[in-house]
């Protein structure tokens, strides 16, 4: 027999639809996260309730619902237990602990348990959150803590030779505004308002600060290209990329947990600067930390003048920003991809071009920036182009986040100058604590694997494009020895085929075939023929896929194969 669901009570959410109704589709998002708050799952009834209020076919809702991981429309406890089990985490012995979890959570039918991929803590592995509270360094001994909510809440590692991007991180109290105004706070923006929004765009490319998600996109361009793309400030956006999704990344979080302020700040600097009137903070599901301080951030932001209308007194000078919450896909981290989020769809990625300072969210002018390169430009402001270009080299200026993690003695976040080693980075970190480093994976999920004799390489744009290995988000993950790196390979082709999108076919069935091979190889049943069969698929993905996503899915399988061909025999 199947059991009866007991009559739901449809008064809260009609409340807060009531509120949020005019804004039509714009609020799927929001309104699936407060049904999934209220009832824990997401029912048909409750999904025909959000369709009439937001006027939105009812099978749309069900598309979007379907497409992110962290909504459920089959029955589920509201308290969620979830633990990593990505590459990093399991370096830290991340199995053993997840099945003790699992098994406490096994005797409370009020709780659901779930193996997820990488939660963007990896310096602090093994991880899990436990709810919204996140727990850091699990073990079996603080697995019972953990699942009942009272393990503390882990805070940032940050290290750093020159700390201009992380002069606040663990020195100020995050939620205080008046804390950060006494840290030469909102200083920048007093600055630049009183210089005509294109100087504040030259100073800026004077700056020389590239994209720091991966794309390495010049900012200043971006902006200039925005701020001269036809249509009001109503109609120009800036948004922040928060969703920060791939195994071995963890920058951002730091930056909107630890000062939240500095992204605000920069988003409205930006907002000057473009000629905006509208903010967006997108931040990945996995985040609830970094989505409450930043809500709260903005909140006390606009209570003091620093967001709204006239801002600071100046006439004329519009700029607001609304936060929203991911529910669990790597591909909103795309830009178009994230657009479309923001608009109540599925993620998938555009066809690109036109491009998104012309037609970025709701076809509109769109300057969208990495969280990492907007408090990158309050800090090469706040310093002065000749300060900030006294640091790192000529072709990249100033300093980098580098997310240090994996077998290294003091995992975390690295703030210095570009030009460092790779081997002088590892050794700031307290060196390999597994022997010798057998390999470093590069760039992130999406990066490539390096060998020791790749060590020397200084950490700089010019100096990874002749290498040929991408600075990507900062990833810097060591494997000792004695790592199993099939594992490793195997780990990252199964976070790939999990967050293929599925738009394109490519990639779709390319991630999902790599990692079956991976699978088998993991597992010691190499067959003959794979190598040749890998580098196929990895070829067809990179060129066909539409999208990032794709076309960088088998990077760091096909760099490993290059460098240790033993592993596929």
């Amino acid at each position: 027999m199947i059991p009866q669901i007991p009559t739901i009570d449809l008064e809260p959410l009609n409340e807060y639809l009531g509120q949020v109704s005019s804004r039509g589709r714009t609020m799927l998002l929001p309104a699936l996260h407060e049904a999934q708050r209220l009832y824990g799952w997401l029912p048909r009834e409750v999904l025909e309730v959000i369709s009439r209020g937001l006027r939105v076919p009812l099978a749309d809702i069900h598309g979007v619902v379907e497409f992110y991981t962290m909504f459920y429309n089959e029955p589920m406890p509201k308290r969620v237990i979830r633990v990593c089990e990505d590459p990093a985490c399991h370096l830290a012995g991340g199995e053993g602990v997840a099945e003790v979890i699992e098994a406490l959570v096994a005797a409370d039918e009020r709780v659901a348990f779930e193996r997820v991929p990488c939660l963007g803590m990896c310096e602090l592995a093994p991880v899990g959150l436990a709810g919204e509270r996140p727990g850091a360094h699990l073990s079996e001994g603080v697995a019972k803590a953990f699942v009942a909510g009272t393990h503390p809440e882990p805070k940032a590692e940050v290290y750093g030779t020159e700390r201009l991007l992380t002069m606040r991180l663990g020195k100020v109290d995050p939620l205080s505004l008046a804390d950060y105004k006494g840290a030469e706070g909102y200083d920048v923006l007093r600055w630049v308002m009183t210089l005509a929004p294109e100087k504040v765009i030259e100073v800026v490319e004077s700056l020389g600060i590239l994209g720091r998600g991966g794309a390495m996109f010049p900012l200043g361009r971006k902006w200039h290209f925005t701020r001269g793309a036809a249509g009001s400030p109503a109609e120009k956006h800036i948004v922040a990329n928060a969703d920060e999704s791939e195994p071995g990344t963890f920058k951002d979080r730091c930056l909107m947990e630890e000062d939240p302020f500095a992204l605000i700040e920069g988003m409205t600097v930006a907002g000057y600067a473009v000629g905006a009137e509208n903010g967006w903070i997108f931040v990945r599901g996995e985040y609830p930390r970094s989505f409450a301080r930043l809500q709260g951030a903005v909140e006390a932001a606009r209570a003091a003048g620093y967001l709204g209308r006239d801002i600071l007194g100046r006439k004329g000078f519009h700029f607001d920003i609304e936060v929203r919450l991911g529910a669990g896909a790597y591909i909103c981290g795309e830009e178009t991809a994230l657009f479309e989020a923001i608009e109540g769809k599925r993620g998938f990625p555009r066809i690109k071009p036109p491009f998104p300072t012309t037609h970025g969210l709701f076809q509109q002018p769109t300057a969208i920036n990495n969280v990492e390169t907007l408090v990158a430009m309050v800090a090469g402001l706040r310093v002065g182009p000749k300060k900030w270009r006294a640091l790192g080299t000529e072709g990249s200026p100033g300093t980098k986040l580098f997310c240090v993690s994996g077998e290294v003695a003091k995992p975390g976040l690295y703030e210095l100058p570009f030009g460092a080693t790779v081997a002088e980075l590892i050794e700031m970190a307290g060196g390999c604590t597994e022997g010798e480093v057998q390999a470093v994976l590069m760039g992130g999920a999406a990066g490539v694997f390096v060998g020791p004799e790749q060590l020397g390489m200084p950490l700089t744009y010019e100096d990874a494009k002749v290498a040929n290995v991408p600075l990507g988000s900062g990833v810097v993950m060591v494997f000792g020895e004695k790592a199993d790196l099939r594992q490793a390979l195997y780990q990252l082709s199964r976070f790939f085929a999990h967050e293929s999108c599925g738009k394109c076919f490519p990639c779709q069935l390319g991630s999902q075939r790599q990692m079956e091979i991976l699978a088998r190889v993991a597992e010691g049943e190499t067959k003959e023929g794979d190598r040749i069969m890998l580098a196929d698929i990895g070829f067809a993905m990179t060129e066909t896929s539409l999208c990032g996503l794709g076309q960088t899915a088998a990077s760091a399988v096909l760099s490993a194969l290059d460098q240790w061909p033993e592993l596929t025999k």
